[in-house]
């Protein structure tokens, strides 16, 4: 893939996503669903990369960007991933200016929730493709009661998932 247009499309992402993982959505129709140049185990395993490390939850586009173009890619990605850092002083202003009028208000509502929406229609397919058994289902919905019903970091629950994965793997 050229790596202006693995650039743009991350970007892309990034800028209409707002944050993090909320990106998610239009990564995997751009790069799985369109262009095949990603399959959905691949992207999953982007995320768990972008996830382990320090930093924003967006991390992962750089793992993406490294799986489709190698280096080059991975620096692309993060470039991608920074570029909005410059342009949101003058968005700031102009929301701060404007953030107080009903119709704004509505539209970054309406924002969120079609966000929420893809997000949800992105996630299952990824779930489908990481579940391969009853653990891996058990993993799930462990991790998604843990994450809404407790105050529990996320990373916590990805020490113990990959703690039970080496435990399944030792004992089976």
């Amino acid at each position: 893939m050229n790596l202006f247009l693995l650039y743009v499309l991350l970007f892309k992402a990034v800028i209409t996503s707002f944050s993090g993982m909320a990106s998610l959505p239009m990564v995997r129709d751009d790069f799985v669903t369109q262009r095949h140049v990603l399959t959905d185990r691949q992207l999953n395993t982007a995320i768990v990369a972008g996830r382990t490390g320090p930093g924003p939850n967006g991390l992962y586009l750089v793992s993406v960007g490294f799986i489709v173009a190698g280096l080059p890619g991975a620096m692309a990605g993060l470039i991608a991933l920074i570029t909005p850092a410059f342009l949101i002083i003058p968005l700031m202003n102009w929301i701060g200016r404007y953030a107080g009028q009903p119709r704004v208000r509505s539209a970054i509502r309406a924002i969120i929730l079609a966000s929420a929406g893809l997000l949800i229609a992105a996630s299952i397919p990824l779930t489908m493709d990481a579940v391969t058994g009853p653990l891996a289902a058990a993993m799930v919905a462990a991790s998604f009661l843990v994450l809404t019903f407790t105050d529990i970091e996320s990373w916590w629950v990805m020490l113990g998932a990959a703690l039970v994965g080496l435990g399944s793997k030792l004992v089976g």
